[in-house]
């Protein structure tokens, strides 16, 4: 009896070391330990759950009393604990957080619950009711939702990740995940950038590249083979090359319709304008022969041109000749640092494009969309990216961009001009943030030899794969049969895609595989109900 008043005036001393030498000749303790056996456990346990829960607390309502509580702390700690000792309990917590490492628990603990929560958890010291105060106060709660579902759990922890996934192509296989806040389809499109606007680029786009330029080694074996024209038997079917020029279909501002006139060049009938796709209408360029097949439209056949695309800057796809037949002021779209060109040609509206960038143009006498008295028709034109490089002269490789275009109509109508392009990732990432194109105008000639050329130009079968790959509803062939720009021979192409396209069961009446000169007209949408407005 004698000895318990001691370790009353032990925690009175702060020093813990006073306890291990009382737990010494508190043998005496230690045997009430046993014959409570779990309630001394639970003080050295208590601590680390929760720390000034359990612990301390025990031997200092004992410590509260100092007479004769202390005497039966097991049994009567019940009884001691239900008429005075709640406000020792509290006493006793105050000065514990004090010197506890986490403060802010005990306020938590002394709150109204925590005295009936005491009066329970003596009893049951496993049951879950201790366990539960600490998930509902106390930051203990946030621990069961991490430890079960992991770091990639939280909100906020997958709204990142899936922007990530969708920047760089990813399945999204985490976004069933987060049922609540599903991830947008496809990123949002970029607004529009003014008309002719002046800008500044860097002086190279090397970084742009997705695969590198050919090497000395490279060079050496491509001079050496000199397989950069079909032999005799390849150029034999040239006679057969399909060719049917006809007069452009009438159509108005909400119809699409594309004549093919030869390799890149396509005239685009769309939202009321009339776009020329890479308009090469002479009869050779530097470094070929002379075109195997005539332009498939006269040029004084063309209706007024409203705008030019220009996909780069090579010369079977930028040709000044061409060019200069064009008035001064005619809209031209053209890839980041190809302006200057331009403007030393005079030319006063060229708009310069980054890729992922958009602007919009309408039509000169302002027609509304659908001929009718609504707002008025703007077609978009945006820049999309594409595996290839540019290059004009000895000292200007990569000087300018390079890519594709997507022109969109004011009812969602898409036609996809890939101009000059291999195989690759952009594709998927074009049809995911340009949905429904309507119709894909992609490349499927000189590509042979592959060593040579697989990473700037598609083979058909690539081109098919391309087609699935943008979501395209119709695919339309071009960059073959008019100049010979590699080895392969000049019917090749159009057998090789148009065995692709059935073995990927695509109906066939999709795939237009026009004739040089064919124009197709895309079928208009549904029609909605007359209002009654």
């Amino acid at each position: 009896m004698t000895q318990r008043p001691e370790p009353a005036t032990r925690p009175t001393a702060p020093e813990p070391a006073t306890r291990p030498t009382a737990s010494e000749p508190a043998a005496g303790p230690k045997p009430p330990e046993p014959a409570v056996g779990p309630k001394p456990p639970e003080p050295a346990a208590g601590p680390k759950p929760p720390d000034p829960a359990v612990g301390p607390k025990r031997p200092q309502p004992a410590a509260g009393p100092k007479q004769p509580e202390p005497v039966t702390p097991a049994p009567a700690r019940e009884p001691a604990g239900s008429p005075t000792p709640p406000e020792p309990l509290t006493r006793t917590l105050t000065p514990e957080p004090a010197t506890s490492p986490t403060p802010p628990q005990p306020p938590t603990w002394t709150t109204a619950p925590a005295p009936p929560t005491r009066a329970t958890a003596p009893d049951p010291a496993t049951t879950p009711a201790a366990p539960e105060p600490p998930v509902r106060t106390t930051p203990s709660a946030p621990p069961p939702r991490t430890t079960p579902t992991g770091p990639v759990a939280p909100g906020g922890v997958h709204a990142p990740a899936l922007r990530f996934a969708e920047t760089r192509g990813a399945p999204l296989v985490a976004a069933p995940a987060v049922p609540p806040r599903p991830a947008p389809p496809y990123p949002p499109l970029a607004e529009p950038r003014p008309l002719a606007e002046r800008r500044v680029w860097p002086r190279t786009f090397h970084d742009r590249l997705t695969a590198p330029l050919p090497g000395l080694k490279a060079m050496a074996r491509f001079a050496r083979e000199g397989a950069v024209r079909p032999g005799p038997d390849g150029l034999a079917d040239v006679s057969r090359l399909p060719y049917a020029p006809a007069p452009l279909p009438r159509v108005d501002a909400r119809t699409v319709a594309v004549t093919w006139a030869g390799h890149a060049s396509w005239v685009v009938r769309i939202g009321g304008l009339t776009v020329l796709t890479d308009p090469v209408w002479s009869r050779r360029i530097l470094g070929t022969p002379a075109r195997l097949t005539s332009v498939g439209v006269a040029w004084e056949a063309l209706p007024r041109v409203d705008a030019v695309v220009i996909s780069h800057n090579h010369y079977d796809h930028l040709d000044a000749p061409t060019l200069r037949r064009l008035p001064r002021d005619t809209p031209v779209f053209v890839p980041a640092g190809l302006a200057r060109w331009f403007q030393r040609r005079r030319f006063t509206r060229v708009t310069e494009l980054d890729w992922w960038e958009a602007a919009e143009l309408r039509p000169r006498d302002g027609a509304p969309a659908g001929g009718g008295t609504g707002r008025r028709a703007a077609v978009r034109f945006d820049f999309v990216p594409a595996h290839h490089w540019s290059k004009r002269s000895l000292t200007d490789t990569c000087r300018s961009l390079w890519g594709g275009w997507v022109l969109t109509d004011p009812e969602g109508q898409r036609v996809y001009f890939a101009g000059d392009t291999g195989y690759g990732h952009w594709f998927s990432r074009i049809g995911r943030r340009y949905p429904g194109i309507d119709l894909a105008l992609l490349p499927i000639g000189a590509y042979d030899p592959r060593w040579w050329l697989a990473d700037v130009h598609c083979d058909p079968e690539e081109a098919v794969r391309a087609a699935e790959d943008l979501g395209a509803r119709r695919m339309a062939p071009m960059h073959w049969g008019t100049f010979v720009l590699s080895a392969e021979p000049v019917l090749e192409p159009l057998t090789r895609v148009r065995a692709a396209w059935d073995k990927a069961g695509m109906p066939r009446e999709d795939l237009w595989d026009l004739p040089v000169g064919a124009s197709r007209v895309l079928e208009r949408p549904a029609e909605p109900p007359a209002s009654s407005e």
